[in-house]
């Protein structure tokens, strides 16, 4: 048993909080779980003790929603924007996920891997110690494959992957249900080899249908899967509602959710996933309904969606200060979205605050608050040390 003493602990305990203990402790056992969380004075004896000196202990990070495996960037696409193209009129064109699809599929696993444990490594450094990442920039069966293969890979981070297939419409095809057709056939496989944690899918006017999706959700259900979906990001397809009445784990972006779709996630106790970069990136004006969704008890979470296009940013941190600003959350609603209820976008229980049976992810940081690491942007925070399992 390990004891650190001597902390600021930030534990998150309970519906609502910070479960802030002044001087306080954690014991982890050898099994890198929390067996006690409490008062200093109040510490059982231990084999090892580690002083903590003041520092601020959080739990650790967890970024729920990222596209991380890729090859190439889409830098030029910004500035395009910048001269009044939208991301559909960008998407429509070849560019947006087709571009970096081919630059994807152009890239060998060694490639792909270097890049993305680089880009894991600068999440790592903001205190993020479970991360989500997703395929989807291959949509044919071999490049998805390499790319959930790389995700496997990533070290130093608890990884959960998620199969994208349904993301766009590659170029090879001209005939969506066909494509889908494809999708569906090649996730059995991808399975077996022990690659998908959960499937999602882009359901969009300039991506796939609700009946595509719901066909996608079925394979996924026969075999167990866990859903979640990039639902109303440009306009409301219902895709929300769908995804609740397959019990999706969670709805990601939900600017145009509707009160319906509010209502279906609430009953199937889905997790709203803001992504706060993207509505920056994209210049966005419509607000996600985070009202609403409070008044429905709809967990809310956030996440980077670190992609190429339309948000290419690795800070969690930054976007728990733009979750406050543009979406209104408060620093303890954009700090549970980015720890407990973005475990609980992925499934996870067993972490996100600093309670005893939880897995020991915590961060220390130079901080009397974690309201300060919301309030501040662009400078890199004093993190001290991120632990993962206790270590």
């Amino acid at each position: 048993m390990k004891l650190w003493r001597g902390g600021r602990l930030a534990t998150l305990a309970g519906e609502r909080g910070w479960g802030l203990i002044d001087d306080g402790a954690l014991l982890v056992g050898d099994d890198g779980l929390l067996h006690w969380v409490g008062p200093s004075a109040e510490a059982p004896p231990a084999d090892e003790v580690v002083e903590l000196h003041g520092a601020l202990v959080t739990p650790g990070l967890v970024d729920c929603h990222t596209h991380l495996v890729y090859g190439g960037n889409r830098a030029q696409e910004f500035e395009q924007r910048l001269h009044g193209a939208s991301y559909a009129d960008i998407a429509r064109a070849g560019g947006g996920i087709r571009s970096t699809v081919a630059a994807t599929r152009a890239a060998s696993e060694a490639e792909l891997l270097a890049s993305a444990t680089r880009r894991a490594q600068a999440l790592m450094r903001e205190g993020v110690t479970t991360l989500e990442v997703k395929s989807g920039y291959g949509l044919d069966a071999g490049t998805e494959a390499r790319m959930l293969r790389v995700a496997r890979q990533l070290r130093g981070v608890d990884v959960r992957t998620t199969y994208l297939g349904a993301h766009a419409l590659p170029p090879e095809f001209s005939d969506a249900d066909a494509y889908i057709d494809a999708v569906c056939a090649w996730l059995p496989a991808l399975h077996a080899e022990g690659l998908v944690d959960a499937v999602d899918a882009f359901c969009e006017n300039i991506a796939f249908s609700p009946a595509q999706v719901a066909r996608v959700f079925e394979a996924a259900g026969r075999l167990g899967l866990a859903v979640k979906l990039h639902a109303e990001q440009l306009s409301d397809q219902g895709g929300a509602a769908l995804a609740a009445r397959h019990g999706a784990l969670s709805c990601d972006h939900l600017e145009f959710l509707s009160s319906a779709g509010i209502q279906a996630m609430a009953q199937a106790g889905s997790v709203a996933v803001l992504l706060p970069g993207a509505f920056y990136a994209l210049r966005e004006t419509r607000l996600p309904p985070v009202q609403a969704l409070r008044d429905a008890g709809v967990p809310i979470a956030i996440a980077t969606d670190h992609n190429p296009g339309s948000s290419p940013t690795l800070s969690p941190l930054l976007m728990l200060n733009m979750a406050c600003v543009l979406f209104r959350l408060t620093p303890e609603e954009a700090w549970r979205g980015i720890t407990v209820h973005g475990a609980r976008a992925l499934g996870l229980r067993d972490r996100g605050q600093l309670v005893a049976g939880q897995r020991a992810d915590f961060c220390l940081w130079d901080g009397a608050h974690p309201r300060e690491l919301a309030a501040c942007f662009g400078h890199n925070p004093l993190i001290e040390r991120v632990c993962q399992g206790g270590t």
